[in-house]
């Protein structure tokens, strides 16, 4: 399972996070909504003629972490790597693996410890260098070097070595089976001429983090941190020269902000954050300039992280009561407008693995208060606030800035706890500084967060414990029969069994609560009313090579 934190609007994707760094994400009303267009645009654009250059300016709200995914977990990382890189498969709205630089689906050996990979021969990287074998073994020996201890280091744990049969064919030897090997494939795909002196240990450092060349559809033209990214389109890429010439994101740090520049033209596509829907649809109802797609089905949840290393949280009991004392149905009522559903495990609705058949802590401020009194948490000095052993029941949530969806969910919660004796502190962070803590450094106590989910189901990266110290499991959950399970995952390929296996994994974590599960849902997409070849299933700058503008 591929994690990123929300981390580029005020809705859908605000990681690790994430959009990867970790961010938000706008939740549709039931499972069941299907994909609408506000009147704005007619579909009928698609059938006009096709106009060759055009721009699309969008937004996020903080800077990209660079363009090496092997050290990006926000959303807006992996969305601008996509730009400029090609990998081996990408996922599409299934969360299939579809070719990509390779030629077909990767073959196993009998015993499934060997994978080949045949590639295209007519790739180049935009400085003229033609993309071989040799990049692609270069690229995945950086992930199971020693040196590498970046976040994803624990997707390619089962990997033994990868070594070029010849030009074209790559060959990965398996130390074990690994049904969740599709999680190894959209890694970008790097230039070995440029970065084979760079060591290991020193490459998240390099100025290729900030100045790539890659064989994807755009070219970085400009970075300007903390304000915009330029991209052009790669006159020669190999799949076809993209009709929209340029690409623009801005750095605005306020989806407010993002919503404004919507309106006045100064951005032309972006996710519409829930608090600014009605808005947003009037404005292309009366304008015709912008289209809107309504219940986009993602592959995300919202979730409150508790630290387990902070002894306040590491009583079961006593997450589940926070569970409880939190009405998320009101949060999704009065915070996100009904754009939401309730979850209660850590796999998506989205998925061919989710289940609700998982221990549930609905809202029931009583019973919270009983289980947090035999777990020792009383107002024994009469002050209002719950007290054990001398010490308040006090700690700090940290948040996104920028986020005013986020922000006011966060209050909400504040609100909901105290009457309850409880204080709890908001901390809202920029968003590199806020990944640098949460993902990173795990210097938090609480995080109000949000993952955008794909590829393979199986959680490792999130919930196995080998991942405390330099994955995504930023919360320190433990579990050694979550561990087990998730590892005799990796090597089942039946997927009933998976699915039996998968179940068992949401059940356990449900039932510990390191995570509070918040809603997941929906996302509306703005896009300029002549635009046509996209994909509405697909957020943000998802196949935009595909995309063109019309007359």
């Amino acid at each position: 399972m591929t994690t990123k934190s929300f981390g580029k609007y005020g809705t859908v994707a605000l990681a690790t996070l994430m959009s990867t760094s970790l961010f938000l994400s706008a939740c549709g009303s039931s499972n069941s909504a299907k994909p609408e267009t506000t009147p704005g645009a007619s579909p009928a654009a698609a059938a006009k003629e096709k106009v060759d250059g055009g721009e699309i300016t969008t937004a996020y709200l903080g800077d990209p972490q660079g363009f090496i995914r092997f050290w990006a977990t926000s959303a807006n990382s992996s969305e601008v790597i996509e730009l400029v890189f090609s990998s081996l498969y990408k996922f599409n709205e299934k969360q299939e693996i579809v070719p990509d630089l390779a030629v077909g689906q990767p073959t196993f050996s009998e015993d499934k410890k060997t994978m080949t990979i045949k590639i295209r021969n007519d790739v180049k990287f935009s400085d003229g260098h033609a993309l071989t074998a040799d990049d692609v073994v270069f690229t995945y020996n950086i992930a199971i070097n020693p040196d590498y201890k970046g976040p994803r280091k624990g997707t390619f744990t089962s990997v033994a070595k990868v070594e070029k049969v010849d030009d074209t064919t790559v060959k990965f030897t398996l130390k074990e089976p690994n049904a969740g090997y599709i999680d190894m494939m959209p890694y970008n795909i790097l230039p070995q001429h440029l970065l084979k002196d760079v060591p290991v240990k020193d490459m998240d450092k390099s100025e290729f983090m900030k100045k790539p060349i890659g064989s994807g559809p755009y070219k970085l033209d400009e970075w300007k941190s903390g304000q915009y990214l330029k991209f052009s389109r790669v006159e020669n890429y190999y799949a076809g020269k993209p009709s929209i010439e340029k690409v623009n994101i801005k750095i605005l740090g306020d989806a407010n902000a993002m919503m404004a520049q919507l309106q006045t033209g100064e951005i032309n596509q972006v996710t519409v954050p829930v608090d600014n829907l009605s808005v947003i649809e009037n404005y292309a109802k009366q304008s015709g300039k912008i289209k809107l797609e309504k219940g986009v089905k993602t592959s995300s949840y919202s979730y409150i992280g508790w630290n387990l290393k902070n002894p306040l949280f590491q009583d079961k009991a006593v997450r589940q009561a926070l569970t409880m004392l939190m009405d998320r149905q009101g949060i999704i009522d009065g915070v996100i407008e009904g754009q939401g559903t309730i979850v209660n495990a850590q796999t998506p609705p989205t998925y061919w693995t989710f289940t609700d058949n998982v221990p549930k802590f609905n809202y029931d401020v009583d019973k919270a208060k009983k289980m947090l009194a035999s777990a020792g948490w009383k107002d024994s000095d009469g002050d209002g606030i719950l007290d054990k052993d001398g010490k308040k029941f006090e700690f700090e949530m940290t948040g996104v800035q920028g986020n005013k969806v986020r922000e006011k969910a966060m209050t909400v919660v504040q609100q909901q706890l105290k009457k309850s004796g409880i204080i709890m502190n908001i901390r809202m962070l920029e968003s590199s500084a806020y990944s640098k803590a949460v993902i990173t450094e795990k210097k938090f106590e609480s995080v109000y967060g949000a993952w955008n989910i794909a590829g393979d189901p199986n959680p490792r990266g999130t919930w196995h414990s080998s991942e405390i110290e330099t994955g995504m499991n930023t919360t320190a959950y433990s579990n050694p029969e979550v561990d087990k399970l998730i590892d005799e995952d990796l090597k089942t390929f039946d997927k009933n069994k998976r699915k039996e296996l998968l179940n068992k994994v949401d059940a356990l974590v449900a039932e510990d609560q390191p995570y509070t599960f918040l809603y997941s849902g929906f996302s509306t997409n703005a896009y300029p009313s002549n635009l046509a070849g996209y994909n509405p299933q697909r957020d943000g700058l998802k196949e935009i090579e595909k995309w063109y503008f019309t007359k």
